[in-house]
């Protein structure tokens, strides 16, 4: 495979400023990130990337395109299959904030080049760890593209939308469901898999936020249906508690998931937001979902940025104790909230100030390695953790700086787009080869096609259509 061109360099004013603050703070280093305009934060933001990209192997001859590698020495832990898969969806939202398409080739490879046979992300090399959340994670990645108008890969390969809804197909199929917990879907997808015996929180909140979008995005009320259903379940069994909205982990079958694991993990709570905000929209603004976004987000804020910082509560507070994976959370956190402030508005001024607080506490610390700005974990102590201490300069850790900065751009981006103002297409067929016999989601009826047309009308002609009102204001 040849290789695709090199991540541009910093700008020689980024290079400049670092080795005149080198200079000015002997031992010490200042931060060269600013965020003070929007060029500035736009400059922050492609030097970010660029210094994320340097992690990734798959746009070099002879690597596999899409996935992270083997982690760099001081890391802890493999970089798992779907970690890729959010790299793809954060570089996706950078160029749609940013406007650099610096890295739309290798982004458009990588996504399609793990899509697997059946063209759902379900890769046969990655059976025996595959999870409905790592499908989930690049169907979600998928679908972000879709609704960022992401350029369409050629015509002759999978689409975007088609993607995402093969993965929402395929995970609503009936042997994907069964009647342990009263519903839901395991964490993992082969039986075979350690983990079968699991339902957590992640793998059907992939599922609801999917079928939420999918909703809002193709004006199909079957998604609509499954999103409601899904989150229900997870009130019902109690991996939402209905006192204070914290948001758990998950509980095994042979225990009815009465077991429940209350870890709370900062991107299972604003998944969920995420997804809601997406069905207060689809509904129009209706109460129950108002009522969700809401309770939600005050429990997210309570849990998860103290001092207004995002903060990892199941390992932060234990130097060493982070996985891997719960490396990248931040950056999931801040890039969902800040859609929530799209397709919720009335949560705009509580949400925007705590992402730039907890932003600004992000880049203080990167200001690590060899070239005094690489990004660690611990955003609230304002300085770089040494590797050596704890072992947490990687991937993920640059993804959520490159994520939270990126983010602060959400107010001049426009709305998620729709089966109308899209570029791509439904295919409600989409994942039928690996679902067998069972029927597909049915296609849009007269009903939808109506409230399309009508929908159209609106968001063309007043402020009141459904992804108008909801998307530009209150």
């Amino acid at each position: 495979m040849a290789t695709t061109p090199a991540p541009k360099s910093p700008s020689r004013w980024l290079t400049a400023l670092l080795a005149t603050t080198s200079c000015l703070l002997p031992g010490a280093r200042a931060t060269v990130y600013k965020l003070g305009t929007k060029a500035e934060i736009k400059e922050s933001a492609a030097t970010l990337a660029y210094d994320l990209m340097l992690y990734y192997k798959g746009n070099q001859s002879g690597e596999i395109p899409g996935i992270l590698p083997g982690p760099p020495t001081e890391h802890k832990g493999d970089y798992y299959w779907w970690e890729g898969g959010a790299m793809m969806g954060t570089y996706v939202d950078y160029w749609f904030l940013t406007g650099d398409e610096s890295y739309n080739k290798v982004v458009t490879e990588g996504m399609i080049h793990q899509v697997g046979p059946n063209e759902d992300y379900m890769p046969p090399n990655h059976t025996a760890s595959l999870g409905n959340d790592d499908q989930g994670f690049w169907g979600m990645s998928a679908m972000l593209a879709a609704e960022n108008k992401f350029p369409n890969p050629p015509e002759d390969q999978p689409q975007w939308l088609a993607l995402a809804q093969a993965v929402f197909h395929t995970q609503a199929a009936p042997e994907r469901h069964d009647n342990t917990c009263n519903g839901g879907l395991r964490w993992q997808v082969p039986p075979t898999n350690a983990g079968y015996n699991y339902k957590n929180t992640i793998a059907n909140g992939c599922f609801f936020d999917l079928g939420a979008r999918l909703a809002a995005y193709t004006f199909n009320q079957t998604y609509a249906d499954w999103a409601d259903k899904t989150f229900q379940w997870l009130w019902d069994v109690g991996y939402i508690d209905n006192k204070d909205w914290r948001v758990y982990d998950g509980g095994h079958v042979e225990h009815n998931c009465t077991d429940i694991n209350k870890a709370q993990f900062s991107y299972n709570a604003a998944l969920l937001l995420h997804g809601s905000a997406f069905m207060y929209n689809y509904t129009n603004g209706s109460e129950i979902w108002k009522t969700r976004v809401d309770k939600l987000w005050e429990g997210m804020h309570r849990d998860f940025f103290e001092d207004d910082i995002a903060y990892e509560i199941p390992c932060e507070g234990r130097k060493g104790a982070c996985t891997a994976d719960m490396l990248s959370f931040k950056g999931y956190v801040h890039r969902w909230l800040s859609v929530v402030t799209k397709v919720a508005p009335h949560t705009r001024d509580k949400i925007l100030p705590v992402l730039r607080t907890s932003t600004e506490a992000a880049v203080k610390q990167c200001t690590g390695g060899d070239t005094g700005r690489r990004c660690g974990f611990y955003w609230r102590e304002g300085v770089y953790v040494d590797p050596a201490v704890d072992k947490t300069s990687g991937a993920g850790e640059q993804m959520n700086v490159l994520a939270a900065v990126s983010s602060l751009l959400i107010d001049d981006a426009p709305p998620p787009a729709n089966n109308i103002t899209g570029l791509s297409k439904p295919n409600y067929d989409a994942g039928s080869r690996s679902r067998g016999p069972s029927e597909p989601l049915a296609p849009i009826t007269n009903g939808d096609r109506a409230g399309a047309a009508i929908l159209t009308i609106l968001i063309l002609g007043s402020a009141v259509g459904s992804w108008a009102w909801m998307s530009f204001g209150d």
